[in-house]
């Protein structure tokens, strides 16, 4: 009898131990831009486009590519919500450049290449992903200025609006 409780204690004393490296395991500890830094970044990628007279919509997602923030300039037509929000998506999804996934992804040869036709992305420049400590933690989408590489200068502008408080 001594035995079986000696070895009941010691399970129970395994599994009690063993239980939280378990369960740690099945959590996924992942930085993802804050709602602040997320308003931080599109209010002023959509500054720098207003500085310009271009009238936009900025969305800002998480690492997921689930949508934090959405700001549209009163004369944006509605199409920049949706181009915005998809560029920002792509972004975070592939983690890269929207114009660079633009690049590799639609060949000239092969326009026809299915991805395209994928609902909520958009393979135009405009979307970048948003990283602190080498990892993509939001991403960052524009759409309505005059051409995509202009809306990439908007969208680094609201990069750079946040960018010191990335690092750490």
């Amino acid at each position: 009898m001594q035995i079986h409780t000696t070895m009941l204690a010691a399970l129970a004393l395994g599994a009690a131990l063993g239980t939280p490296a378990h369960a740690a395991s099945a959590v996924w500890n992942r930085p993802m831009i804050t709602p602040a830094a997320a308003l931080q970044a599109a209010q002023a990628a959509q500054a720098n486009c207003e500085k310009n007279g271009w009238q936009v919509s900025v969305a800002v997602t998480d690492a997921s590519g689930t949508e934090v923030v959405l700001l549209r300039d009163r004369f944006a037509g509605w199409h920049t919500v949706h181009a915005a929000t998809a560029k920002a998506r792509t972004a975070a999804g592939w983690r890269s450049d929207t114009a660079e996934l633009a690049r590799r992804v639609l060949p000239p040869e092969a326009p026809e290449h299915a991805i395209i036709g994928m609902p909520g992305l958009l393979f135009m420049g405009g979307g970048l992903p948003i990283e602190a400590a080498g990892q993509v933690i939001g991403a960052i989408g524009v759409s309505g200025a005059p051409g995509a590489d202009n809306d990439a200068v908007c969208a680094k502008a609201g990069i750079a609006a946040i960018e010191s408080e990335l690092e750490f």
